[in-house]
């Protein structure tokens, strides 16, 4: 089996900007997690059998107790905040396994799922479906695969040491020196992507690195990677089979009427897996 992990805070941002810039500059309530649903639909429709979405219940995270710049949700548009429950909710109701996190973040809870996955004998493969560079971590091989549905890409461990010139699990360690303004973290001044990748390849790790090889700035190093590394421990499921999609439960056409969009009930019902007599209460 194909276990296929969703970054639905991605999701939600790109489905939100999306319709902003096709309708204009105007907003739908619900356009954004509709637009989601839709397309966890569609990816079921053409295949998919094993299902995990990861959202960020609230922005903030144990990091932002590490280093006060960390990303928050201050700035984030009140229109798209107020997407993420009902999000949350519709896919709880439709069938999906969801994981709104709280302490840690959604990249978080997708490496957790990541890791249980591809622990389980009957997984083939497990496909992370964001482009964002941090769950790059989590490559492994050929078998634990980033999807970057943006780009059109495929990254396997290859992949990744393509476009970052290191292997996945310096990932951490290349994100410390260089930086993720999206999280917040600057990284080392002077430092850039191809020095990062050179003192990486050359030492190892960053705790590997002489002394003389970043200075003052070994302790901040460490502690960006600290930020940037992302948890495995979250006891997000047992059985990769709880991931199985087995159609959408008895809630859902109620919840896809108050979302405004009915049509989700017929492509549901209509879904592989979706047979009346396995609908669940």
């Amino acid at each position: 089996m194909i276990v296929h992990l969703v970054d639905g805070t991605y999701e939600l941002f790109r489905q939100f900007y999306g319709l902003r810039s096709f309708r204009k500059g105007t907003d739908e309530p619900r356009g954004a997690a509709l637009g989601v649903l839709h397309s966890v639909l569609q990816m079921i429709e053409t295949g998919a059998t094993h299902v995990g979405v990861a959202t960020d219940h609230v922005i903030e995270s144990f990091r932002n107790g590490l280093w006060s710049s960390y990303k928050t949700g201050e700035g984030v548009e009140r229109a798209l905040l107020a997407q993420f429950h009902p999000l949350e909710d519709a896919l709880a109701a439709m069938g999906v396994a969801v994981w709104p996190m709280t302490e840690l973040e959604a990249d978080d809870a997708l490496a957790s799922a990541a890791r249980i996955a591809s622990g389980s004998a009957d997984v083939e493969k497990v496909c992370i479906w964001t482009p964002d560079k941090d769950l790059a971590q989590c490559v492994r091989g050929t078998r634990v695969v980033q999807v970057d549905r943006r780009g059109g890409k495929i990254r396997d461990a290859e992949g990744v040491r393509e476009k970052f010139g290191v292997e996945p699990a310096l990932i951490p360690d290349f994100l410390a020196l260089v930086g993720d303004a999206a999280d917040g973290y600057p990284g080392i001044p002077g430092i850039g992507a191809v020095g990062a990748a050179r003192l990486l390849n050359r030492h190892g790790p960053i705790e590997s690195f002489p002394e003389s090889a970043l200075g003052k700035s070994r302790k901040l190093a460490l502690l960006f990677k600290n930020l940037a590394t992302l948890r495995t421990d979250a006891p997000l499921f047992c059985d990769v089979d709880e991931l199985r999609w087995r159609g959408p439960t008895k809630a859902f056409e109620a919840v896809a009427t108050k979302l405004g969009d009915e049509r989700l009930v017929e492509r549901a019902a209509k879904a592989p897996g979706a047979a009346a007599e396995r609908r669940r209460p």
